[in-house]
Parts: structure tokens; sequence; C-alpha cells
């Protein structure tokens, strides 16, 4: 298997960084676009455990859009063969006191790349 295919790498990476926009921005319809519409697509956030794309999707369109800013060092995009990569991150926001992680699992899916499993967390500084 070859890992970090220079061409797939660019692509998850994009992939991720049009999530990371979408989230500051709180663009919601991308957001529910790139986890992958399945019962079994989880995100494991802060405060809340999502299972299935309905249950992301409705909790992303009843946060609060207000301080969703944050600053990003260091991302991490790895990528597996030409089908599956893995984004990691460590996240700043004046509003959670803490260092946050987010590790998301993206797969090429006939309609491109989604994120299948999601996790964020947060540590003490």
């Amino acid at each position: 298997m070859e890992v970090n295919i220079p061409e797939v790498l660019a692509e998850v990476t994009a992939a991720h960084d049009r999530y990371e926009k979408a989230l500051t921005e709180n663009d919601v319809d991308v957001l529910d676009e790139l986890f992958w519409n399945n019962q079994l697509t989880l995100r494991y956030g802060i405060n809340e455990i999502l299972y299935g794309h309905a249950a992301i999707a409705a909790f992303r369109s009843a946060r609060s859009p207000v301080g969703l800013a944050r600053t990003t060092d260091p991302v991490i995009v790895t990528t597996y063969g030409h089908d599956f990569g893995t984004a990691n991150l460590e996240f700043f926001r004046e509003s959670i006191g803490g260092i946050g992680r987010q590790s998301q699992s993206w797969v090429r899916m006939p309609e491109g790349w989604r994120i299948v499993a999601a996790h964020v967390s947060v540590i003490d500084r």
C-alpha cells in the first residue's frame, strides 16, 4: 500500500480544508454534504455522541453559529492507498479554554471524499 500518493493527499487535504472553512463559517449545507450520508457514520463530539448522518445533521442545524472561529496547528493529513485518509489537528478556540483535538476518517465514495467517523475532544493546556 502506498502512503501519501501526492494526488490523493492533495484531494483529502482539499476536502479537509473545505470542511474547516465550512465549520468556522457555519455552512451547514457543506458540513452535511461532507459527512457520509449513512446510519453508520459517527461523530463523537466534546459534549455529544452522534450515530448516523441524521443525528449529525440535526446537531449541526441546532448549533449556535456564534464563536466558531479557531486557530489550528498542526494539521496532519495522511492517505493510505487511493481511497482512505485521515485528518488530525489541534485547535484553539477562546471559548473552550483548552487544546482541542479533532480526528476524521475520510473515504472516497462515488460522490467524492466523505467523513465516515470523527472525534473531537479537549484537554487542559
